[in-house]
């Protein structure tokens, strides 16, 4: 699975953190790393709040997210060079100072990168990957992933095409393939009984005489 980096440009506004939210979720899903989309929206929320509290409301800031090897990188990007993020030991009953503890905790690692005229607030997440475009979900996960990308380009099965395959042996390649697809939806944060379902509806409605 290609993981191609992406950014997202934005005003640094406490009402732009729930749509930033959304966008990281549904690109991680797509990504097929549902298990880290909670840790990556606190994180992204923590750091955009820290820009919002200590840069100013409104300031033109930047969402880059990125593979680093098996690791998620997220990247907050604001123009002010001054305004250096600290991580503070925040007492219990202290309401703020928690932000950067926060991403300190859930994160393998964060740092500052200061450029000429602007700064980059960058943190790295662990995930299940074991290779930079591997899948989560394991060897069924691949499989259905390298199908689905033929399957653009082959839309039919012919009976020629069975050669010297029985049908039961086929039905049984068949069925595996269900599987492998299953699988595949989960590992994306997809409900694989509810896709069972819609496709039991698509069949029926694509049968002879329906």
């Amino acid at each position: 699975m290609r993981r191609k980096p992406w950014d997202l440009p934005f005003s640094a506004e406490p009402c732009e953190v729930a749509g930033l939210r959304r966008v990281l979720s549904l690109h991680l899903s797509l990504w097929g790393l549902p298990d880290v989309v909670e840790a990556a929206q606190m994180c992204v929320t923590e750091l955009v709040t820290n820009v919002i509290n200590h840069v100013g409301v409104g300031t033109p800031t930047t969402l880059a997210v990125s593979m680093s090897d098996t690791r998620l990188r997220i990247e907050i990007h604001d123009p002010d060079t001054r305004a250096l993020p600290t991580l503070l030991a925040a007492q219990e009953a202290s309401e703020g100072g928690r932000g950067l503890a926060i991403v300190d905790a859930l994160a393998l690692c964060w740092g500052v990168i200061l450029r000429a005229d602007s700064k980059v607030v960058w943190c790295e997440l662990a995930t299940d990957l074991a290779t930079t475009g591997g899948h989560v979900g394991g060897p069924r996960v691949a499989r259905a992933e390298q199908c689905l990308s033929r399957y653009d380009s082959v839309r039919q099965v012919r009976s020629s095409g069975l050669g010297r395959l029985s049908v039961a042996v086929a039905e049984e390649a068949a069925i595996g393939l269900i599987v492998d697809l299953l699988h595949w939806l989960r590992a994306h944060g997809c409900d694989a009984d509810d896709a069972l379902v819609r496709a039991q509806v698509h069949f029926e409605a694509d049968a002879p005489g329906s």
